[in-house]
């Protein structure tokens, strides 16, 4: 497989994204209109950098890092889960306080594995075959096409696992359409700036992929774009 220069910048900082934003969800924010998690605040990012991914780099690439998103935050719920159920220490009294906050990313963090599993996948699908029907074209119509689709169905299941019977349905509802307000209005405001990083990008890897031959199985774990 080639070597990229920014690559795996890329995929580090798309991990980093989901990390925290699993995290930040532990706390529902009110932001003027808008009632959201607190991930949400972060999480768009991981879609603008899916965009990126699979525009340059092609749909097997941004697989690769797509399945490397989701294996580090299994290994994040696993390891917090394990640290909250070994005894505290007797002088450390915050044990209420971790069960309280990281106590509820394990339940989290599986919502959000299988949202990000649909969001992300579909978002990149998507414009990875727009890609082609448009000829590299109109490059705004694919990244917002394609999270038009992944939002609705990453925000619709990861609240309806991560909150349902947490939470009033009235609740859940205003979860559901703030958070993909919010998600979408993102990324269509920086789409300018995703124009920008790709345009850069593809001349800095001399790379613009097309995925004509691509084999589009999420489960088609090699790093080879097609068969």
């Amino acid at each position: 497989m080639r070597a990229f220069r920014h690559f795996d910048t890329i995929m580090a900082l798309f991990v980093t994204v989901l990390l925290i934003s699993n995290v930040a969800s532990t706390k529902i924010a009110d932001f003027g209109f808008f009632t959201f998690d607190g991930g949400t605040l972060l999480f768009p990012l991981s879609y603008i950098f899916g965009d990126i991914l699979t525009e340059v780099y092609g749909y097997a690439r941004a697989r690769k890092v797509i399945w490397t998103g989701f294996m580090a935050a299994l290994l994040m719920a696993v390891t917090f889960m394990a640290v909250g159920a070994l005894p505290a220490a007797a002088d450390w009294p915050h044990q209420a306080a971790y069960d309280t906050i990281l106590g509820l990313t394990p339940r989290i963090v599986f919502a959000s594995l299988i949202a990000y599993f649909a969001g992300e996948f579909s978002n990149s699908f998507i414009l990875a075959k727009l890609k082609v029907l448009t000829q590299g074209r109109r490059l705004w119509l694919r990244t917002i096409s394609s999270t038009l689709v992944g939002q609705v169905l990453d925000t619709a299941i990861f609240i309806l696992v991560a909150f349902w019977g947490l939470f009033p349905a009235g609740l859940i509802v205003t979860l559901v359409v703030s958070n993909y307000i919010f998600k979408c209005g993102v990324e269509i405001l920086f789409t300018p700036i995703t124009y920008w990083v790709t345009g850069w990008l593809k001349q800095q890897e001399h790379e613009d992929y097309y995925d004509t031959d691509t084999n589009f199985n999420p489960f088609h774990l090699s790093s080879r774009t097609a068969g």
